[in-house]
């Protein structure tokens, strides 16, 4: 990839030339997907040498006349009952169920043929104006099915895949930024978008590295660097500067062009100036000498008369001389006063120009009162030594300081020729004339744009045999714990366990877990986690029609983000059962929001934690944020809402809708045919939307008494809501309160559906079928521990897929 630098001074074009050519040798290689880190240059430190060969986990061994039993008995049914819409030739949902003729390659689409039983199972498929499958054949083509997809050997070791390479996204970056060079500010926020994939912002395989985002990442390791180190001078004052042709001059002299006097004989310059208050000031002169006679031009500077200090003026025109004095003065008004104190002359010597010394002065400036600017905390972080006066020892506290730096910047230890690359950058900087400080800045820059920082970078011994499984190195574990609870590089504490190799010995990151879980920087769970699987980052692009809900505002749409972010944080640190999810008689709201949901005896902005009426509130279903981005503008959608609950509650998204089918009118008139509901009836006439629609408008009509922002109501218009449904499970319900009983009651498949957006989240890549014997283990400790969101954290720490990798397979 061709690196494309911004117009710049050529100075800057250099430096940046120099940070580039130290912190990305690798970075064409990383941006066109391959890196190569397995080799003898890859770092070594803490692997897990010596870990065993793990044959891969996967499907099964077809057992002898398996999928000559699936062709005998499974394929005529799918040819019979499915093919006319789910065939090569016709893909109805872009989906074909001819092209899997083996077991294994139904373990491989697994999500696929999930589904497909579910919907064989529920009576959603085939659709109703579709010729049926006996009971007979139903049984026993889903029976043949779910053996086929059950028959993952899970008592030997376990596939734990393995993850791609990821850049860190732009909420990792802030936040890795923040708690590594401790600045004060989101530089990401002017990074191009993240890409999502599997539903997240996180996953390695969309977060690519574009031309444009690179340049992004030198401007902004600029800003980071200079705001986080202060290299010029910490004293700062207002700076009052005289010319001197409009000072008053006492003796011979005249202009000398811009501004500038030149005293030809003993003369003096001279200004009233007042102090404004008593402080140390700076005086200041820039002059230069007409040199003759044995002595160089001598300069007084004076105070009220009092001589403050003689300067002997070499400087000869064209590189002119600063002079300064620093001293306390008192608050008033004072006299300043510029003398040329030895004059020369003589008219007879052989040099025209030897024959006259003289002074001019340029300038004269005040500084002051003087306030040495403290230090910030982030200069104070990274500088922790500083070099002796005569700079001999610049060298050794250079690579002190980078040392520990770029271990933390890099998440393991520092290489010796990596940071050796890094300190004879910042030598080349001082050699330049530039401050020993300057030197650490660009040095950190080049540490910034490096894919060692960029990107999480895991090493394999065989990367390309995937029957070699091991345990990831312990800095690697700390990397994915740190970013999965805290979306950041791991702390000084994670650091130190790594590093005596103590991660994962007995309790221990277990405990960590739990400390982390209590720590602020957790919220990274509710704000990158939580408003993804929820989907109430959406919030910010619902846009109700403000004739029909003149109510809403920002003031409503921030509530209701709150109520659903503090709800979400309460499970995680108060460790309550993830069933809460589903049904809670608590939640959290301010005036603003409580007076939409009609609860009484809430003042003022402030949240607070409430108790509310099951029959018309309960867990998330019931918050506002959910209820309005699963809304229109004009209406509620029980498609998007039912659609939400298959998705994000249950695990069994449907297949996206046919083309060419048309949406629900939403035009006023059309309310005065009936409600909602009603209106939908003919919309499901076609048989191709019926059988999805069997799925999800009976979840979605269970919500219809929230209006499309989330308030209680028992009408529409002027038609009652009918808010009862029947699943195609042949399950009933009337109202929310019953719908959310059947939710708890489907508590397996919404703990396995949350698990598998979790650790989905947690590896940063997408579940194949061999996940699901990790995926297994954790739905079923997390049933034993009465569903503690703890026990759902700590089954995915403690997983194979999160501990583990191999090497690569043919197909990925």
């Amino acid at each position: 990839m061709a690196i494309h630098l911004p117009p710049e001074s050529t100075r800057r074009r250099s430096i940046r030339a120099r940070i580039v050519a130290v912190g990305l040798p690798a970075l064409c290689l990383v941006t066109i997907g391959w890196f190569a880190f397995a080799g003898s240059d890859a770092p070594t430190s803490n692997r897990a040498e010596g870990a065993p060969a793990v044959p891969e986990a996967a499907a099964a061994p077809a057992e002898a006349g398996e999928d000559d039993l699936y062709r005998r008995d499974v394929a005529p049914l799918i040819a019979k009952y499915c093919s006319d819409c789910h065939s090569e030739r016709q893909q109805r949902a872009g989906l074909s169920l001819t092209k899997d003729a083996s077991s294994t390659a139904i373990q491989r689409n697994r999500k696929v043929w999930e589904s497909v039983v579910s919907m064989l199972r529920d009576g959603v498929m085939p659709p109703a104006d579709k010729p049926q499958p006996t009971d007979e054949e139903l049984a026993r083509m889903t029976g043949i099915l779910e053996e086929t997809l059950a028959n993952i050997d899970c008592t030997g070791g376990i596939d734990p895949g393995r993850v791609t390479i990821r850049r860190l996204n732009r909420a990792e970056y802030n936040n890795t930024i923040r708690d590594l060079v401790g600045v004060d500010f989101q530089p990401a926020e002017d990074f191009p978008s993240d890409d999502v994939g599997y539903g997240f912002d996180n996953i390695g395989d969309v977060l690519s590295l574009p031309p444009l985002l690179f340049e992004k990442y030198l401007a902004a390791a600029e800003k980071i660097t200079e705001a986080a180190i202060i290299t010029g001078d910490r004293q700062r004052g207002e700076i009052v500067k005289f010319e001197p042709r409009r000072m008053r001059r006492n003796g011979q002299g005249g202009d000398y062009g811009n501004g500038a006097v030149n005293l030809y004989s003993t003369a003096e310059l001279s200004v009233r100036h007042s102090f404004p208050k008593s402080g140390e000031y700076v005086l200041r002169v820039r002059a230069f000498g007409q040199q003759a006679g044995p002595e160089p031009a001598r300069m007084s500077l004076r105070l009220d008369g009092k001589e403050l200090q003689t300067f002997d003026v070499k400087a000869e025109e064209g590189d002119s001389q600063t002079c300064e004095h620093r001293l306390q003065i008192e608050q008033g008004r004072k006299r300043v006063a510029v003398a040329f104190v030895n004059d020369y002359y003589n008219p007879k010597h052989p040099d025209p120009k030897a024959r006259d010394r003289n002074l001019i002065v340029e300038h004269v400036e005040i500084q002051g009162p003087i306030e040495v600017v403290p230090l910030p905390e982030s200069h104070r972080r990274i500088i922790t030594r500083v070099p002796r006066e005569d700079g001999s020892d610049a060298d050794s506290c250079t690579r002190e300081i980078l040392r520990r730096f770029v271990t933390r910047a890099y998440r393991r230890p520092v290489t010796g020729e990596e940071l050796e690359r890094l300190v004879e950058l910042a030598a080349g900087v001082r050699s330049d004339g530039e401050s020993f400080e300057r030197g650490i800045q660009l040095a950190l820059q080049a540490v910034l744009v490096s894919p060692h920082f960029l990107f999480r970078i895991e090493t394999d011994r065989e990367p390309e045999n995937p029957a070699v499984v091991h345990e990831i190195s312990e800095y690697e574990l700390a990397t994915r714990l740190s970013y999965f609870l805290w979306s950041s590089l791991p702390d000084e504490e994670l650091f130190a366990l790594a590093d005596r190799g103590e991660l994962r010995q007995g309790e221990t990151l277990a405990r960590q877990v739990r400390r982390m879980l209590a720590d602020p920087k957790s919220r990274a769970l509710v704000d990158n986690f939580a408003s993804q699987w929820l989907q109430f980052r959406n919030l910010d692009q619902f846009s109700p029609d403000p004739k029909q809900f003149p109510d809403f505002d920002e003031a409503l749409r921030q509530a209701m983000r709150t109520e659903t972010e503090m709800f979400f944080t309460t499970i995680l640190r108060e460790d309550r059962s993830i069933l809460e999810f589903l049904d809670a008689d608590y939640t959290f709201v301010n005036e603003r929001l409580a007076r939409h949901y009609g609860i009484a005896d809430v003042r003022g902005d402030e949240f607070q934690r409430v108790n509310i009426d099951a029959n018309q509130r309960g867990g998330i279903l019931a918050h506002g944020s959910i209820l309005a981005i699963t809304s229109n503008p004009t209406r509620t959608s029980p498609v998007k809402r039912g659609k939400w609950v298959l998705d994000n509650l249950l695990g069994a998204p449907p297949p996206p809708p046919p083309p060419g089918v048309e949406e629900l009118s939403d035009e006023s008139e059309a309310a005065l045919t009936g409600t909602l509901r009603q209106r939908m009836e003919q919309h499901r006439a076609n048989p191709g939307c019926a059988s999805c629609h069997r799925q999800m408008d009976p979840l979605g009509f269970g919500l219809e008494n929230y209006d499309p922002i989330g308030a209680w109501r028992t009408r529409e218009g002027k038609f009652p809501i009918d808010s009862s449904g029947t699943l195609p499970s042949g399950e009933s319900f009337n109202g929310p309160r019953e719908l959310r009983a059947i939710l708890i009651g489907r508590k397996t498949e919404f703990t396995r559906c949350l698990t598998e957006k979790l650790l989905t989240y947690a590896l940063g890549r997408g579940l194949e079928y061999y996940d699901r014997c990790a995926v297994d283990r954790i739905v079923e400790a997390v049933a034993r521990n009465d569903y503690h969101m703890s026990a759902l954290i700590e089954g995915i720490v403690a997983s194979d897929p999160f501990q583990k990798r191999r090497g690569k397979r043919g197909d990925e």
